[in-house]
């Protein structure tokens, strides 16, 4: 018996040898994966606003998916094309990236010299979620809902002004769609961040903004503000009480994107890497379900279908632009 008792523990050790062996081997691909270099995930915009906060949302998460430090790094102005052009002019090794939204493919589109194609210059590295806008009005302004708003801006043609992140980007372009919709004229006063034109609106200065939802949402019992629409094609979740345009204007909806790219020559096997990495967190219910209370609706999905989804986003804005006759 003593004899087959010993062989069987040997048996067993040696399994547990192996899984141990299986393991470590785990953790030392993992190790190799790892460059303990830090990644820079650049915001275009300044702090407070929709891709500030969703990249504070998820960024010690992905780092921790990673093994790398992700550091936020803020450079705004020019309606995000500063922060767009220095990703896209970076060393494509996979340790900068931008945090990109709609906006993004807006600015290529009104400039006359711009400094990069949203497209060609940049590679889609992971895909974040998607989020409607929400349209604020000032308390000041006697509108409770879209069609009051309406009706005060025809009686009062260019008279009413509305702020943004700065010409071309997402809270730019989405008053304009929502007013050429609607049919009214509206005056537009460019800042260098969302947050900006909300302090401005909150101290009864601008009139009306359009935010994503995930920055409005602080301000939705805030006496000094009204929330009359927002943009999905249907309401919002975390905004119940809004309405959407297109329950009084069939057809319409403007959602953002959200999103990771990286310079265009970025190696696919660093962008897999990222989208790999970003998926997993994607796919834990603490994560969706944290994203989902801030406007954004999380989505993981392969680089080549995030690009598909930046083409398309790139060929609707171009329709409004050329409509708007919006230029910088």
């Amino acid at each position: 018996m003593v004899p087959r008792i010993r062989t069987m523990v040997m048996r067993c050790m040696g399994v547990l040898l192996v899984g141990a062996v299986v393991n470590l081997a785990g953790v030392a691909a993992a190790v190799a994966q790892s460059s303990g270099k830090a990644i820079r995930l650049i915001v275009p915009f300044g702090p407070g606003g929709g891709q500030d906060i969703l990249a504070r949302a998820f960024s010690n998460e992905l780092s921790t998916e990673l093994g790398d430090p992700v550091i936020i790094d803020y450079k705004p102005g020019a309606g995000g094309a500063v922060g767009s052009g220095f990703v896209g002019q970076s060393e494509p090794d996979g340790r900068t990236l931008l945090m990109a939204a709609t906006g993004h493919t807006i600015a290529a589109l009104i400039s006359p010299k711009p400094p990069s194609d949203p497209v060609k210059d940049f590679a889609a590295v992971a895909h974040v979620g998607t989020g409607s806008q929400v349209l604020i009005v000032g308390s000041h302004v006697p509108a409770k809902s879209l069609a009051e708003l309406v009706a005060h801006a025809r009686a009062n043609p260019g008279k009413l002004n509305y702020g943004s992140a700065g010409v071309g980007s997402a809270t730019h372009l989405s008053v304009v769609y929502v007013a050429m919709t609607v049919g009214m004229d509206l005056t537009h006063i460019p800042y260098k961040s969302n947050a900006e034109p909300i302090n401005e609106l909150l101290g009864g200065r601008i009139d009306v903004v359009s935010t994503p939802i995930i920055a409005g949402l602080p301000y939705r019992a805030d006496a000094r503000v009204r929330m009359v629409a927002t943009t999905g094609r249907v309401r919002a979740s975390q905004l119940p009480d809004v309405p959407a345009v297109a329950e009084t204007h069939p057809g319409f909806g403007y959602e953002a994107w959200f999103g990771l790219l990286g310079p265009a020559a970025t190696p696919r096997a660093a962008i897999d890497r990222i989208n790999a990495a970003m998926n997993r967190v994607l796919q834990t219910s603490a994560m969706r379900e944290r994203l989902t209370k801030l406007g954004v609706d999380p989505e993981a999905m392969s680089p080549d279908a995030f690009a598909k989804v930046i083409a398309t986003d790139r060929d609707r804005s171009a329709q409004v632009i050329r409509a708007a006759g919006i230029t910088r």
